[in-house]
């Protein structure tokens, strides 16, 4: 009987303690998302000399339209995600607010490590929540993003329309919370 107790009380503190991690998610993923997009605005300001460079596509409008039954957390998990990845090089640039871009990192990193936790806890046996139809968008936007660094160096004007769009990525998936 004393055996049954304890996996009681376990079972319960391990179900409270998966449902914080998505508790979380509902006050706190808004909020993050707005200091991330805070912080990407604050890095610096975009150059005049980057106006001649040519960037078509990178402001994409629709990659968040079809979340309707798609599970937020774990969509908010695949953006951060390939943010985390954008900004994992040490090649950014030099004109940029060294102090501003690691409170965009950490900002990130905690987006991400909440979200895992969430995501993991929050997946059921029987969850058949999917987020394929905007894996493969946000797949390909952030190739691009990526795409476009490489072609260009990873120059300063490069860095600084990856920073625009991540800005207006950022703010439509705001729009999806």
């Amino acid at each position: 009987m004393a055996v049954f107790k304890w996996l009681s009380i376990c079972l319960t503190l391990w179900c409270l303690d998966t449902s914080e991690s998505c508790r979380w998610t509902t006050f706190r993923l808004g909020m993050l998302n707005k200091q991330c997009i805070d912080h990407l605005s604050n890095m610096g300001h975009f150059p005049v000399a980057c106006l001649e460079d040519k960037f078509e596509g990178m402001f994409s409008t629709g990659i968040y339209n079809n979340t309707q039954s798609e599970d937020v957390a774990a969509v908010a998990l695949k953006t951060y995600g390939y943010v985390e990845q954008l900004f994992d090089s040490k090649l950014t640039p030099s004109t940029w607010n060294n102090e501003t871009v690691n409170f965009f990192k950490n900002c990130v990193f905690r987006q991400v490590h909440n979200l895992k936790e969430c995501v993991g806890g929050a997946k059921l046996p029987g969850d058949r929540r999917s987020t394929t139809a905007v894996n493969a968008s946000l797949k390909a936007y952030f190739e691009k993003l990526n795409t476009v660094l490489k072609e260009k160096e990873h120059s300063a004007c490069a860095w600084e329309v990856v920073r625009k769009a991540l800005e207006h990525n950022l703010g439509q998936f705001k729009n999806l919370l």
